[in-house]
């Protein structure tokens, strides 16, 4: 189910209801399988479906590093973490965001194992093959190459996206779960790197950014953007 609606959320995220919760900020690593079934389980779960949709099932805290310069036509790195706070645990949810403008349509990502993605238009979304249990954290690292005629500054906005989807509604299709008003939630930051164009002539006073890393291949993986036009 996560990867058939993941369809769904690339293909349109206006389609159910964004809210930013007033909770979206910093920090952390690693995904977690599902508890066993329990009657305490149960309870839980019983409760999560009727607890009130004031505040989404679960909360995230988010953490980015990268790059803050770089070169016309060089390359951002960008090491992103993601904790959930609970109450619940999360089994809709999607680690990513949206890419800075003027990129090339190929970037290497790394992610636990068992992480697919998926990169249309601006937007990457990657998902694992578990639940992330309350306090757990997953991770997603991933890097750019920017086109040599981008100048200016790099945004990307970073985070999750996450929706209060319930036990039973696997099967659900997207224009269901439009027309039940499923919410979604983001928590997503902003990451900004200064691209720097080298001066015909270099003085004393120019410095240039320290090069980026090239991603470690056997540690990563490739992702092209569908539609090729960020």
């Amino acid at each position: 189910m996560r990867k058939s609606f993941s369809l769904f959320l690339v293909g349109g995220l206006a389609a159910v209801p964004l809210v930013a919760p007033a909770q979206a900020n910093a920090t952390t690593t690693t995904a977690a399988t599902t508890a066993a079934t329990t009657a305490a389980t149960t309870s839980a779960v019983t409760t999560r479906a009727v607890a009130t949709q004031a505040k989404p099932f679960s909360s995230f805290k988010i953490s980015v590093k990268y790059n803050n310069r770089t070169r016309r036509g060089g390359k951002i790195t960008y090491y992103l973490k993601a904790k959930n706070l609970g109450p619940y645990y999360a089994d809709y949810y999607w680690i990513g965001g949206q890419v800075p403008k003027g990129t090339v349509p190929t970037l290497r990502w790394g992610a636990p194992k068992g992480t697919k993605c998926t990169w249309e238009g601006r937007w990457f979304w990657c998902w694992g093959k578990y639940v992330l249990q309350k306090g757990k954290t997953d991770w997603l690292n991933f890097q750019v190459t920017m086109k040599k005629g981008t100048k200016g500054v790099a945004v990307a906005k970073l985070g999750v996206i996450a929706y209060d989807v319930d036990q039973g509604m696997e099967n659900i299709d997207k224009e269901e779960l439009k027309r039940l008003g499923i919410k979604g939630y983001y928590w997503l930051k902003t990451a900004k790197t200064t691209i720097v164009t080298p001066p015909r002539k270099p003085t004393k006073r120019w410095t240039p950014p320290p090069p980026v890393k090239e991603y470690n291949p056997p540690a990563s993986h490739e992702e092209s953007n569908k539609k090729k036009d960020t």
